[in-house]
């Protein structure tokens, strides 16, 4: 049963990786499970306040990805209506069956929200419309960040396992 949840554990830090730049996948979450399963494991000496840090990290993570492209957007000059509309873009971009709709829906939310409630021009909507990308691209590196500093503490734990073994 230990080798079926250590196997099942790191499926899961690896599929929480790819997760981090797949907006479909919940990558850090995944991730976390992936803990949660090697805590499961009796053999292997994982703290219960190791699994509530990671959870705190976790759900802090996971709440910033989606509140980051809105500050990106308010960031590079954007009104409260850009914020709006990148917010919308992207809780359409998440039902969208779309590749990488949430990477160009927040985009087109902001860009649209700019240019037709703020009055303002083209290029300050565009530049707007880039903050929120640049805010998705900088979400999606904190939680990659957050996946692979998962793996490394799944692997670590995995081969003090290993020791103990030998």
């Amino acid at each position: 049963m230990s080798i079926l949840l250590i196997s099942l554990g790191f499926i899961c830090c690896i599929v929480g990786i790819i997760g981090s730049f797949l907006p479909v996948l919940p990558g850090l979450p995944i991730s976390w499970i992936g803990i949660l399963l090697l805590y499961a494991v009796p053999e292997v000496e994982v703290s219960s306040s190791m699994l509530w840090i990671t959870f705190a990290i976790t759900f802090v993570i996971f709440i910033l990805d989606y509140i980051i492209p809105v500050f990106g957007v308010k960031k590079y000059g954007g009104s409260k209506y850009g914020m709006y509309g990148a917010g919308i873009g992207l809780v359409v971009g998440i039902f969208t069956p779309i590749p990488l709709s949430v990477l160009v829906f927040p985009f087109l939310g902001a860009y649209i929200a700019e240019l037709y409630y703020s009055k303002k021009g083209s290029q300050q909507a565009l530049r707007a419309a880039f903050g929120s990308f640049i805010g998705f691209l900088t979400s999606t590196f904190i939680e990659f960040m957050g996946a692979l500093a998962f793996l490394i503490i799944f692997s670590y734990k995995l081969i003090q396992y290993r020791e103990f073994l030998f």
